[in-house]
């Protein structure tokens, strides 16, 4: 199939995604154009409705290959890391403080924070919610545990 401009652009963001959605839509393409562009793509298989909610769409294999990207399969951690038992803190229900980081791995807490946004939230897709409580220290949670 050949693609459009419209339709190369789309699936290239979505390729970015970490989530590989369709979220960039240009503000030029609206209701019936819009609507078009989509389904075009739902009959080349390019794209496919997400799990998450009927109108959201990810981009497919076939999406991929035709836009020449290759799959990539998400990084995966190293058991025994700092970076391992940084997700493994993250991860419990009553998740962990910034005090409870830096015990646990060593690091400074500008490193606890940088690795949180750079590996964990954009690299490894990790959502990653801070709640602060009156009277004691912020706590940081994973609230998708997928690694």
């Amino acid at each position: 199939m050949k693609l459009t401009d419209t339709q190369r652009g789309l699936l290239e963001a979505a390729a970015m995604h970490p989530d590989k959605q369709l979220t960039n839509f240009p503000v030029n393409l609206r209701g019936g154009a819009l609507a078009k562009v989509i389904n075009a793509m739902l009959n080349a298989r390019l794209i496919e409705s997400s799990n998450q909610a009927p109108d959201v769409f990810q981009i497919t294999t076939e999406g991929m290959q035709a836009i020449g990207a290759t799959p990539q399969a998400k990084p995966a951690t190293r058991e025994g890391t700092k970076q391992a038992v940084l997700i493994e803190l993250l991860k419990r229900p009553e998740g962990a403080t910034l005090p409870q980081m830096t015990e646990a791995t060593g690091w400074q807490v500008h490193t606890i924070r940088g690795a949180m946004a750079g590996a964990l939230k954009k690299k490894l897709g990790l959502e990653i919610t801070s709640e602060k409580q009156t009277g004691s220290d912020r706590v940081y949670r994973i609230t998708n545990p997928t690694v």
